[in-house]
C-alpha cells in the first residue's frame, strides 16, 4: 500500500471534497500528503473554500488516515483512485470521475465492454420481461451489466446476468457495506462473486436521497451506452440518460404504449434523438461484437405459447405479418405485441417493413 493512498482515502471521507476540490489540491500541493497537513490559509490558497478548510481541519483532528485502511482489510474492502492503473479508463474519461472509487467484489478489463440497464423501480410485466431478455442476450454476449441494485428494473437486470453467467456492476447511493435496498443483500452478496459492488461514498455512508442522483454519473460513466426499459415523467432514470448524453455515451429506450405511465419518460427520450430499441442485438452490432463472443452456454428464453407457435409458422421462411396472421389465426393486435415482445428477446427479427423471420442462433424451451 502506498502512503499516499492512505491520503486518498482521508479527503474521500472529509464532506465537501469532491473531484473538483480534489483536482485543486493535487495541481496546488502535487500530493494530498501535503494537502493533509496543510494550514487553512493554504488550503485557500489552493482553491477550497473557508468552510471546505475547515472540513478538512476538523477532519484531520478526529482522523488517523492510517486507521482507514485497517478498517477496508477487515471489512474486505478495496479501492482505486485516479492513480490506480486499474481504475476503469471509461470512468476517468468523463467529467467528474470519483478520485476515490470503493469495491467489493473484482473489476476486470472485460468490465470495459459494459452496458447499463436502467429503469424504474415500478415496473410492469412489459418491462419486466425485456429486462430480463435484454441483459440475458447481452450477458450472454459477453457485456458486463451495470445498474443501480434498486428494487424493479435494477435488480431484475443484476439477477438476469448472473443467471446467464455473465458479469454486472452495481453502483451504489451508500457506502459498499451498507447495501439497500435490505432485501437485495443475497443479490448483492451474488454480484461480488461475478462483478462489483462500488460506491465512491466512503464505507458506513448510509443510503440518503441527495446520494442517488450523483451516483447516476457513475452507472453511466462504466458503461458504453445506456438502456432505459421504463421510465415516468420524473424518473431517475432519466437523470442517467441525461448523465449518458452528457459524457457522449449511447442512449437507448424501449419504446412503449403512449398510455402507459412507465412509458412517458422513454418515449419522450426516443422523440429527443435516443436511440429505440427494439432488439438487444442493435447494441451488440453497435459494440461490433456480434458473433466475436464464444458463449460458454446456450441462452435458454422462455417463450409462451402464442411465441412456439409464432416460431413454428416461420420456420425458415420470412413471412409479412399479414400471412403469420392467416397461418397462426391470431387477431392481429396479438399478434403484433407478440412479434414485438419476440424481437426484443431476439428470437425473430424483421426486414422489409413488416416481414419477420427467425433468429437460428437461439435455443428456446
Amino acid at each position: 500500500m502506498k502512503q499516499e493512498e492512505v491520503f486518498w482515502l482521508a479527503f474521500s471521507t472529509v464532506k465537501g471534497i469532491g473531484a473538483v476540490r480534489f483536482r485543486k489540491l493535487l495541481n496546488f500541493f502535487g500530493e494530498l500528503s501535503l494537502a493533509w497537513s496543510a494550514t487553512k490559509t493554504d488550503l485557500i490558497s489552493a482553491g477550497l473554500t473557508s468552510n471546505a478548510a475547515d472540513a478538512v481541519l476538523e477532519a484531520r483532528d478526529k482522523l488517523d488516515p492510517d486507521s482507514l485502511i485497517a478498517n477496508l482489510q477487515k471489512k474486505n474492502i478495496s479501492f482505486l483512485t485516479w492513480n490506480s492503473p486499474e481504475y476503469p479508463q471509461l470512468l476517468k474519461e468523463i467529467a467528474q470521475p470519483p478520485p476515490v472509487l470503493y469495491y467489493r467484489g473484482s473489476i476486470t478489463p472485460v468490465d470495459d465492454l459494459a452496458i447499463a440497464i436502467v429503469g424504474t423501480r415500478n415496473v410492469t410485466k412489459y418491462g419486466k420481461q425485456i429486462t430480463i431478455d435484454t441483459a440475458t442476450y447481452l450477458a450472454g454476449n459477453g457485456v458486463t451489466i451495470v445498474s443501480g441494485l434498486a428494487r424493479g428494473t435494477d435488480g431484475l437486470a443484476h439477477r438476469a446476468a448472473l443467471e446467464a453467467g455473465g458479469r454486472t456492476i452495481a453502483v451504489l447511493g451508500s457506502g459498499v457495506d451498507v447495501i439497500y435496498p435490505p432485501e437485495h443483500r443475497k443479490l448483492a452478496a451474488d454480484i461480488i462473486e461475478n462483478g462489483a459492488i462500488v460506491s465512491d461514498y466512503p464505507p458506513g455512508t448510509k443510503p440518503d436521497g441527495i446520494n442517488f442522483p450523483p451516483r447516476n454519473r457513475i452507472i453511466s460513466g462504466l458503461s458504453r451506452g445506456t438502456v432505459v426499459i421504463e421510465a415516468g415523467e420524473r424518473s431517475g432514470a432519466l437523470i442517467t440518460a441525461k448523465f449518458a448524453l452528457d459524457q457522449g455515451r449511447d442512449i437507448y429506450a424501449v419504446p412503449g404504449s403512449v398510455l402507459s405511465p412507465m412509458s412517458k419518460g422513454t418515449n419522450q427520450l426516443i422523440a429527443e434523438g435516443a436511440q429505440p430499441m427494439t432488439n438487444p442485438a442493435q447494441i451488440t452490432e453497435a459494440l461490433k461484437i456480434q458473433n466475436q463472443v464464444k458463449r460458454t452456454s446456450k441462452t435458454t428464453i422462455p417463450l409462451s405459447k402464442n411465441e412456439e407457435l409464432i416460431l413454428k409458422v416461420l420456420g425458415g421462411e420470412s413471412l409479412h405479418i399479414d400471412e403469420i396472421c392467416n397461418r397462426t389465426s391470431m387477431g392481429i393486435e396479438k399478434l403484433t405485441a407478440d412479434l414485438t415482445m419476440m424481437e426484443l428477446k431476439g428470437v425473430v427479427e424483421r426486414e422489409n417493413g413488416m416481414e419477420y423471420h427467425r433468429v437460428q442462433h437461439w435455443d428456446f424451451k
